[in-house]
């Protein structure tokens, strides 16, 4: 007598395997607003977004640096710092791999019209650093 390898063994299908089953209710406890700790709202903001920053030298570059910053990625603009001299440097927020592609976008686009002076992204600033940051006007 052969046995077969891999041989499947059909049974015949019982009417109840083709009924649908009722969802299963999961029960849970309700959370107390008062066990919940949570983090202000500015520094959860700032811990889980990129700072980027752009400056150039000319009001117009850092225009259009900001201008290539906010189409090329979805980033959010938290204000420009006119320091003296012609330096203007403008600051984007979002997540790592937006702002790293907004800051490029910026970086090619005020080196094409004027003086680019530095770049820079933090990936996860300190809260502290919310103290510093200019006030978009």
């Amino acid at each position: 007598m052969a046995v077969q390898k891999n041989a499947v063994r059909k049974t015949p299908a019982k009417a109840e395997d083709n009924k649908l089953k009722e969802p299963e209710t999961v029960k849970t406890e309700a959370i107390k607003a008062e066990e919940v700790k949570t983090e202000p709202k500015e520094e959860k903001r700032m811990a889980q977004e990129a700072l980027g920053m752009v400056e150039t030298r000319g009001l117009v570059a850092s225009i259009e640096a900001a201008d290539a910053m906010l189409k090329a990625a979805n980033v959010t603009l938290v204000g420009t710092e006119k320091i003296g001299s012609g330096l203007v440097s403008v600051m984007v927020r979002g997540d790592v791999g937006a702002v790293n592609a907004a800051v490029e976008a910026g970086r090619t686009s005020a080196s094409r019209l004027g003086e680019l002076v530095a770049t820079h992204v933090i990936p996860r600033p300190h809260s502290d650093v919310e103290k510093i940051l200019p006030v978009l006007k």
